[in-house]
């Protein structure tokens, strides 16, 4: 199974993807859409949706795997970054892709076991887990591999389940 992992932001939206190859999870590729402050809002979105629309068409992920939206304090930048997430599955809808969405505690608990844990503990477990040299440089890369990488243990469980 191919997973496509997305931690959308309009300023930056995180992607990873993953294979899940006899129970082992291989890292194909990943990085980071970056868009810049000042330009107008659907230019923004345009451009991530040009480029996970290209990750979709190049790689052909099974499932689309996306952290849900939180926020606390800021609702301004909860309905840009919205719009982002809404770009990202309207395309995974598009193009027929099934999608998982996992609350950032879900995320924190299948890497860390730790509801709490922080983004420096969470990128530590991506490397780890995928066999990295090093840690990706920008937060928003390891995000995207740690929701894909929750939904690969998420399937896992599924298919112990089905087989029980």
């Amino acid at each position: 199974m191919r997973i496509l992992g997305v931690d959308p932001g309009i300023g930056r939206t995180g992607w990873g993807i993953i294979d899940i190859e006899n129970s082992k999870l291989k890292i194909v590729n990943c990085g980071c859409i970056e868009t810049r402050a000042g330009t107008k809002v659907e230019n923004r979105l345009l451009t991530i949706s040009l480029e996970i629309e290209s990750l979709i068409k190049e790689y052909k992920p099974d499932v689309l795997s996306i952290e849900e939206l939180f926020f606390s304090t800021n609702a301004k930048t909860a309905f840009i970054v919205g719009q982002a997430r809404g770009v990202v599955l309207l395309l995974a809808a598009k193009n027929k892709l099934e999608v998982s969405i996992y609350t950032p505690l879900q995320v924190k608990m299948a890497l860390t076991g730790y509801g709490r844990a922080d983004k420096n503990q969470i990128a530590q477990m991506v490397k780890v887990i995928l066999k990295l040299e090093k840690i990706p440089k920008i937060d928003d890369t390891s995000d995207a591999l740690a929701v894909a990488i929750t939904h690969a243990f998420s399937a896992k469980l599924k298919n112990l389940n089905i087989r029980n």
